[in-house]
């Protein structure tokens, strides 16, 4: 696992946000949509917001390995065989696949599939039981799949 990428990967929520929430781009509907009140914005304490979103962040960037880069399962196929067969089995399909498919439009596409599959479900059904709107949904939504999107493709891309 490339640390690196996942750290440099972990800022693209804090970046996307600062763009998506903006109140010329989604920032004002999202939050007559969230019913979140300016006075309520004003009260936040934004160095513990921001640093637990980014310990957060970390965690997910993390998990966007195994989901855009396959190769990663191949090591698991030889956990506890610390054999030289073993070991010269698993050299030669790194060899011959470890490159494959380690793109930033593969890991994007992925990330994107993470959005629709996993933020959209988690999201969505909180927003029912919160009595949130279409418009709510959409809104956050869209944020995450446009973010797992770039992580994913950084995170693959990155060699």
């Amino acid at each position: 696992m490339n640390f690196i990428a996942i750290l440099v990967a972990a800022l693209i929520p804090t970046i996307t946000g600062f763009i998506w929430y903006n109140p010329k781009v989604f920032g004002t509907a999202w939050q007559k949509a969230s019913g979140v009140t300016d006075e309520q914005m004003k009260g936040a304490n934004m160095g513990i917001i921001f640093g637990v979103s980014l310990v957060l962040s970390i965690l997910l960037a993390s998990m966007m390995y195994p989901i855009t880069i396959h190769q990663s399962g191949l090591n698991s196929l030889f956990v506890g065989d610390e054999s030289a067969e073993g070991q010269a089995q698993l050299a030669a399909l790194m060899e011959q696949l470890g490159g494959k498919y380690r793109t930033f439009k593969h890991g994007a596409f992925h990330g994107a599939l993470a959005g629709l599959f996993f933020a959209l479900p988690i999201l969505g059904t909180n927003a029912l039981f919160e009595r949130k709107g279409f418009k709510y949904i959409a809104i956050n939504v869209g944020y995450w799949t446009l973010t797992l999107a770039l992580m994913g493709g950084l995170v693959c891309g990155w060699v």
